[in-house]
């Protein structure tokens, strides 16, 4: 069975730091592309970040570029996102996705993604 469990995130003050981790079982990481998607109240759900299957390429949305670092640690099947420079706009809920597709300026689910619980992340300022 699969499941993939988030951990991390929580309060923090403008300009501070925060970590997300997405740990799958039942599915090993480097199958699959993987990626971070958060969704902030009234807004649509959007791509923040994406990685391939062998972690040599990555996606950024543009407002979190050179701020937040998405990896994997295949060792211990986990899925990253170190998030630098936190700014009051990148409150959300963020979830973490398996076998997602992406390209040098989109990242999307497909239907047989699977998604973490979500963890909420609030930059107060």
């Amino acid at each position: 069975q699969v499941q993939v469990v988030q951990s991390g995130g929580g309060l923090v003050q403008a300009g501070g730091s925060l970590r997300l981790s997405c740990t799958a079982s039942g599915l090993s990481i480097d199958d699959y592309n993987m990626g971070w998607f958060r969704q902030a109240p009234g807004k649509e759900r959007e791509g923040v970040s994406c990685i391939g299957w062998s972690g040599s390429s990555t996606y950024y949305e543009g407002s979190v570029k050179g701020r937040f670092t998405i990896s994997k640690d295949y060792a211990k099947n986990t899925l990253y996102l170190q998030m630098n420079s936190l700014k009051p706009e990148d409150t959300a809920m963020y979830y973490c996705a398996t076998d997602v597709n992406y390209s040098g300026s989109w990242c999307v689910v497909r239907p047989s993604s699977r998604w973490g619980q979500g963890t909420q992340v609030t930059v107060s300022s």
